[in-house]
């Protein structure tokens, strides 16, 4: 039985030529950045490159890109410099972030800040007038992510931006589900932070980067050796970071063609989901991620479903890769006021370049034989 890999928000699989430009620094090239000599050299050259190719994916200068392990790290040091920058205040987090923000932003908490979410709208959206009414003279730090992980909905940023940059204070977006899917501009949009995470488009996992704004100092979150310009020490994993900045390169020259193949297959697949009973697909409405679709089958729970299609030959998720195992509702889809009998039956499908046609009219079938099933047995 041959297997279709849909749970690309997860992981997706290296880009094209990325493992051989890591083997080198896996099996030769074992000097180590900070070391003076010639193989040394060598490796500091080939994080410089990466630094650039990375800095250019998201339209930023190579000393703003900081890599880290990958984007919960980014994230995390985000959160930290606020505890390190004050000693109170306020921060805001959209109600939809990945855990990778959430976490620490409650951890803050409990270390005396106050923690306020971000309500969203009934599509997942962060309304821009919303967001001005609750930034305050005590507010530290607001973050909204750039695209939902789950949902595929895409932020205005630019717009969010602003109203922070109006209010004087820094806006962090969390971009690891939007870099490679979509064109990121750090500075036509105004982010003063951004993370990133490189096996969401094609690097290699366990590698990311925090890019901070040339008018932002934020604090070290790792001290150490002084490494990544003493804001985050240890030796830098090259090999990986080379990988990345490959990925990066590869998925800005490919986007065009990226965002065309796998917006044909999302909307293919959303026209078979159409003709299936009791089907609803989260944020319709509003622009979303070209190869994102989450969604619900009247009936189903999405562990049952995704055991189903599991045995039948496809891989696909409940949402987010890390809050799997949990038997509550999605967080993000609550807070865009789904009924939990519905939300608790999510399951996302997201495609990418390597998926075909064949493979998404194959999955319609498949769903289209599950709901017939259902409804039959209803109907004894």
């Amino acid at each position: 039985m041959s297997f279709s890999y849909l749970d690309n928000n997860a992981g997706a699989g290296l880009a094209d030529g990325v493992l051989d430009v890591m083997l080198p620094y896996l099996q030769q090239q074992q000097g180590n950045p900070s070391s003076g000599h010639r193989f040394g050299r060598y490796a500091r050259a080939a994080l410089d490159k990466a630094r650039q190719q990375v800095a250019k994916l998201v339209n930023a200068e190579p000393s703003q890109v900081i890599f880290t392990s990958g984007g919960t790290e980014a994230n995390n040091q985000v959160i930290a410099g606020v505890a390190e920058r004050y000693d109170s205040g306020k921060v805001l987090v959209s109600a939809i972030e990945h855990p990778a923000m959430l976490e620490p932003a409650r951890r803050l908490q409990k270390q005396g800040f106050e923690l306020e979410m971000i309500p969203v709208n009934e599509q997942g959206l962060v309304e821009p007038a919303t967001l001005a009414e609750l930034i305050d003279a005590d507010t530290r730090l607001v973050s909204v992510m750039w695209a939902n992980n789950e949902t595929g909905v895409i932020q205005d940023i630019a717009a969010l931006a602003a109203v922070c940059h109006d209010k004087g204070v820094p806006l962090v977006t969390d971009a690891v589900q939007a870099a490679g899917k979509l064109p990121i501009d750090m500075k036509a949009t105004g982010v003063d932070m951004l993370t990133l995470s490189a096996h969401k488009f094609g690097g290699p996992k366990g590698i990311g980067a925090l890019i901070v704004s040339k008018q932002l100092d934020w604090p070290a979150f790792v001290l150490g050796g002084g490494q990544e310009d003493d804001k985050r020490s240890g030796t830098e994993n090259v090999a990986s970071i080379v990988g990345f900045g490959h990925a990066a390169e590869h998925v800005l020259t490919h986007l065009p063609e990226y965002q065309a193949h796998c917006r044909r297959l999302r909307d293919q697949f959303e026209q078979h989901l159409k003709q299936l009973p009791g089907i609803t697909i989260f944020a319709e409405q509003v622009e979303r991620l070209p190869n994102t679709t989450f969604f619900a089958l009247q009936g189903f729970d999405s562990d049952t479903m995704l055991m189903s299609l599991d045995k039948q030959g496809f891989a696909v998720s409940s949402g987010s890769a890390c809050g799997t195992g949990r038997q509550t509702p999605s967080h993000v889809l609550t807070a865009m006021g789904i009924p939990d009998p519905i939300a608790l039956g999510a399951v996302r499908v997201s495609v990418s370049q390597q998926n075909t046609v064949e493979e998404i009219e194959q999955l319609g079938k498949v769903l289209e034989k599950e709901a017939n099933r259902f409804t039959h047995l209803l109907n004894r």
